[in-house]
């Protein structure tokens, strides 16, 4: 049984699949971009520290509630063997997130003196049920991936961030500005995300799952895919362990307030990410696990290579030169100290945005256990470097070697990579060289500015300019982005 049509033009259905996530992504994220100067006066670094502490640990556990089975929803051939690892992947969330009751029971004061975060104690009980929500939303998510249902992932996006903004704007005008209204306002707007992707595979495929998914089939799958669980369960934990150790170390040897600072930071620097990368690294995988059965992964390797460092070199670079400045524009004075952060990680976010989407080859090319010992080697580089920050009691110091250590994984990991899809590190080399050529005009423009001592509001105005100008320039050279710009909404 066929539930998706894969054979149409590889780049043509790649950037129409783009386009669509890329649709709801953008309005999600502009719901969230016009609400946050607003959201950062009403609740304060604190508040957002608080509740970056909650989603740091929910996101640890959360990214193997399902064992990591959930990327093979997209790989089998057989759309009723992929329905059996789909049940699979439930089946396992909903044991894991039973499991973790008594678990967090035991280790709710050990957690919260650890973190130095008492107020965090009122929330732990809140963890299971997030879980089992972000379990499922997982299964979802790769199955939409799988038949590319891609218009209901940019429903449920659009979906999630109005109802997420909205409850933090309401319980904020009316006095309540706290770190659990944050975390409540995520809890219910991944809630609504995952009921609204549910009911829609409920309506389409639910007789399908019936007739199919069977106790025999699951346990064909659990050790078909068990690579899954035996590599990238704890691949993807340590991985994501390695972005929360900032969170935990900064509470652990600073304060809330300073985990505040750097969770905007970083919201800031994964707009980018949020908005086009995610979609970029969804459509990837499903095109590049298609293309593996039928030849080659080199051209679509290199065409997301090239289009995610043209979207992404030139803005972050600019943030370098104005994330103080701006911030204190957009999100209030009090949020400055954010802003310097930014200017740290604009140079690791650029690898970041290239790099991550792009590491789903790993599961494509049943690498996990190369994808493992990647993580382990970020994870100890990034507790080393924030570590050392703490120790010397320079925050900055932390975020900054954070950076650096990040900067040099994601470099490694992006060569490895390209072996993996075949294409040679020189025309990866040639594309960052040719987007520095673009960026260069607009740094030394930026850099006299500073000599020059230009005022806050210039500089944003001059870099918003140069902004402008870039975005012109994609839209005459690239395809791809014309493509985007013209079939989006808003330019129709």
């Amino acid at each position: 049984m066929t539930l998706s049509d894969p054979k149409s033009s590889p780049r043509t259905q790649f950037t129409f699949d783009i386009i669509t996530l890329v649709k709801g992504t953008t309005i999600a994220e502009i719901i969230s971009i016009l609400a946050s100067p607003i959201i950062t006066r009403l609740f304060g670094p604190e508040a957002f520290g608080l509740a970056a502490l909650f989603t740091s640990i929910t996101g640890i556990v959360g990214v193997v509630i399902c064992l990591c089975y959930e990327p093979a929803i997209v790989l089998p051939k057989s759309d009723e063997e992929a329905a059996n690892v789909f049940g699979l992947c439930l089946l396992i969330a909903v044991c894991i997130s039973l499991a973790t009751i008594p678990l967090f029971f035991v280790l709710q004061q050990p957690i919260v003196e650890l973190l130095n975060a008492p107020q965090l104690g009122a929330f732990i009980w809140l963890i299971p049920p997030t879980l089992f929500l972000s379990g499922t939303f997982l299964a979802l998510n790769s199955w939409n991936t799988r038949t590319r249902q891609y218009y209901r992932l940019s429903i449920a996006r659009i979906i999630s961030s109005f109802s997420t903004t909205g409850t933090q704007l309401g319980a904020g005008f009316l006095g309540y500005a706290t770190g659990g209204v944050l975390i409540g306002a995520t809890i219910l707007g991944q809630f609504l995300s995952t009921v609204v992707l549910g009911l829609q595979i409920i309506r389409d495929h639910l007789s399908f799952f019936k007739q199919t998914i069977t106790r025999k089939g699951m346990a064909e799958a659990f050790k078909r895919y068990s690579n899954f669980p035996k590599y990238q369960v704890m691949g993807s934990l340590i991985n994501t362990l390695s972005w929360q150790i900032p969170i935990f170390l900064l509470s652990y040897f600073f304060s809330t307030s300073i985990v505040g600072y750097y969770s905007l930071g970083m919201m800031v620097v994964m707009v980018p990410m949020t908005l086009i990368g995610a979609a970029i690294a969804q459509v990837f995988f499903q095109r590049a696990a298609m293309v593996k059965h039928e030849g080659s992964l080199y051209s679509i390797f290199l065409e997301a290579y090239s289009f995610l460092m043209k979207i992404s070199l030139f803005p972050l670079l600019l943030l370098a030169f104005i994330g103080h400045d701006l911030f204190v524009f957009l999100f209030g004075p009090s949020w400055g100290e954010a802003g310097f952060y930014i200017q740290i990680l604009s140079v690791f976010a650029v690898a970041l945005f290239v790099t991550s989407p792009l590491s789903s080859i790993l599961a494509i090319s049943e690498k996990q256990k190369i994808g493992l010992v990647l993580s382990s080697i970020s994870l100890i580089l990034r507790f080393i470097s924030i570590y050392i920050g703490g120790i010397l009691g320079s925050a900055p110091l932390s975020i900054l070697l954070f950076s650096l250590t990040g900067l040099i994984g994601y470099g490694c990991s992006g060569i490895y990579f390209m072996h993996l899809a075949g294409v040679e590190v020189q025309k990866t080399l040639k594309i960052i060289m040719i987007n520095l050529l673009v960026f260069l005009p607009a740094g030394l423009i930026m850099s006299v500015s500073k000599i020059l001592n230009f005022s806050s509001a210039l500089e944003i105005i001059l870099a918003t300019f140069l902004l402008l100008i870039y975005c012109g320039y994609l839209f005459k050279t690239d395809t791809t982005i014309r493509d985007i710009v013209r079939n989006y909404p808003l330019f129709k």
